[in-house]
């Protein structure tokens, strides 16, 4: 354990009171975690089986304690690993692979290949790999979402983050300042879920910065395997540098620059506690991600504000709370969108909690049996592999469509004609279907519509195009709904669902019959697609109120409760296959869940 501390300390730069106290007692609480799932695999997963080979990348802020997030559970799931760690920091990645060796693991099972960020896309492209699992930069994260896409690959990403770390006039200020201390100057503040923007109720602002002030006089800056110093250097030239072009940056546009620390090198990769104060919420300070030690302060007034400010970011990982009233803390908690909140505690983990984030902090979770699923596959599903054609890839949008029929010409001249008059085919009234939005029907920004056609060649419908206006719209009407509809009670989502599928029921014959009109199916196949999707909506009605969430059994203090929220807004294609049966199982369970949608039908039905 020591040589693995002293180790970690020598290739990050964090501290060694760091590395002996925390990262290395968590990366054996992650191995006797999960040695406990290769124990129940058989029994808590009935029905999924091991993804394969697991391209497991991972960043150098924690070397050795990120690795193990991935290849523990990859492990415990039965796969096979080839792990990347970062180019700053590979020496604990390489021992490790030493003991794994002595421990009798068999060849093959745990591959370390180490390179630059180049070499870690390689690995990700790489068509044997079955699934990428991956904790680094948002951007990077995007460029792997992009390559594996379409790929067949499953992909988790854990990505960057601006957690914010609020302070009622409620809360016992002592103890968020030491809060602060662990989430700001903890690892030198490269932590992806870094409490780096402090949200303070008006009331109690200048008593908290005083605080903030006398407690940063006290921290020490210095040699990383002295066990006294409280921050060690950052892990490169080129990461101090961004850190104070941050800092200068946030001069510039006119905020106030306070740095303090009791003692500090004179020559090395150190950069002192740094507190910024006089921003905004657009100062680019407090809207793009720092890592490292650098806090920025917001004001608020009421809760309701607080929540608005925590939520006015593009990332979504991690927050905290702090307050003695625990009903003002537990409702500001449920409502902060992030992946992870703490209540008058930060950078709390424990392998049996999953952690991870959504929006641009990624999606997946490391730790819990939540966090087993990203290594695991359904038993009857092989992965797709799908070829790509790069001809294609290039030209795609080089063609330039035709205009559209005239509904009296070529195939128009079959819309549900009500007679001929001399000799000539009278089409009915032209009922274009609209577009659905904000409850409503509506006509298409554009003034283009397609022509539906049936198994036979006959046109059956018209149907409104939309264009980029609708789709924003669209999204503005599902992200002004998702929070009322989200906190609706699960009953009552129940009760609406089932109220769909007593109207699809009534409206049967009429719905198989448009099916059959459409992909030529006959009509006993097409009546129970419907059935089907009656009983999927029924399906998905019951768990309206049959997955809230468990209470997660970790070392930590107090309770660490599990919440299945809705993820928000979600946008989704069906596929032409059972074009009624496809709509539906997309739909349903993300609106029963709480989610609001903004779904494409299939476009050839």
């Amino acid at each position: 354990m020591r040589i693995l501390a002293v180790m970690e300390s020598l290739d990050n730069g964090k501290t060694i009171r760091e590395s002996r106290d925390c990262d290395v007692p968590l990366v054996a609480r992650h191995f006797y975690h999960h040695a406990g799932w290769a124990q129940l695999l058989d029994t808590e997963f009935p029905g999924w089986k091991s993804v394969g080979v697991v391209g497991a990348i991972v960043p150098w802020n924690f070397p050795l304690m990120l690795l193990t997030w991935k290849v523990c559970p990859a492990l415990a799931a039965g796969n096979t690993v080839v792990l990347k760690p970062a180019s700053y920091t590979r020496l604990t990645a390489l021992l490790l692979a030493e003991i794994c060796a002595e421990a009798g693991l068999p060849p093959g099972v745990f591959n370390v290949v180490t390179g630059n960020g180049a070499f870690g896309s390689k690995l990700a492209e790489h068509p044997d790999v079955d699934k990428v699992a991956f904790t680094g930069s948002t951007g990077v994260g995007q460029l792997l979402r992009r390559s594996t896409a379409g790929t067949g690959k499953k992909l988790s990403l854990e990505l960057g983050g601006k957690s914010p770390f609020v302070v009622f006039e409620t809360a016992d200020l002592d103890s968020a300042v030491e809060g602060a201390v662990n989430a700001i100057w903890f690892n030198q503040g490269q932590v992806c879920s870094a409490g780096s923007r402090m949200i303070v109720q008006e009331s109690v602002y200048d008593t908290m910065i005083a605080k903030l002030k006398a407690r940063m006089a006290t921290l020490r800056v210095g040699d990383s395997l002295d066990k006294c110093m409280d921050m060690g250097p950052v892990v490169d030239e080129s990461q101090r540098r961004s850190i104070d072009e941050f800092v200068q940056r946030a001069k510039k546009e006119g905020a106030d620059v306070h740095q303090a620390c009791a003692c500090m090198p004179e020559k090395g990769c150190f950069y002192p506690p740094t507190l910024v104060t006089n921003v905004s919420t657009v100062s680019y300070i407090v809207q793009e991600e720092v890592f490292g030690p650098v806090l920025t302060v917001l004001t608020f007034r009421t809760p309701k504000e607080a929540i608005a400010l925590a939520n006015n970011t593009k990332f979504g990982l991690a927050a905290s709370v702090w307050s003695e009233k625990l009903n003002v803390a537990l409702e500001t908690a449920i409502a902060i969108k992030a992946g992870a909140v703490w209540v008058n505690g930060h950078n709390l983990f424990d392998a049996a909690a999953g952690f991870g984030g959504y929006r641009e902090s990624g999606f997946g979770r490391d730790g819990g049996k939540e966090g087993m699923y990203d290594y695991l596959r359904p038993s009857w599903e092989e992965r797709a592999r799908p070829a790509v054609d790069e001809k294609k890839i290039t030209t795609f949008g080089a063609t330039t469509p035709g205009r559209p029929l005239n509904p009296n010409e070529g195939h128009g001249a079959l819309i549900r004609p009500i007679g001929e008059q001399a000799g000539h085919v009278v089409p009915s009234i032209d009922r274009t279907v609209k577009l659905y939005i904000g409850g409503a029907q509506k006509r298409p920004d554009a003034t283009y519509s397609r022509a539906i056609l049936g198994a036979d060649g006959q046109v059956i419908s018209n149907v409104g195009e939309g264009n980029r206006k609708d789709i924003r719209e669209a999204v503005e009407a599902a992200y002004k709904a998702a929070p009322g509809w989200g906190k609706r009670a699960a009953h009552n989502r129940a009760q609406i669902t089932y109220y769909m599928a007593e109207n699809l029921e009534l409206r049967r014959q009429e719905f198989a019959t448009r099916i059959s009109a459409m992909t030529g199916r006959d009509m006993t196949s097409c009546l129970k697609e419907v059935d089907l999707s009656i009983n999927r909506l029924y399906h998905w009605g019951a768990y309206a109120d049959k997955f809230g969430g468990t209470v997660q059994e970790t070392t930590l203090y107090g309770a660490t409760v599990k919440i299945h929220e809705p993820v928000g807004v979600i946008g989704m294609a069906c596929p032409d296959e059972y074009p009624l049966l496809g709509f539906v199982s997309l739909f349903a369970p993300a609106v029963v869940r709480g989610n609001t949608i903004i779904i494409v039908p299939s476009e050839k039905f």
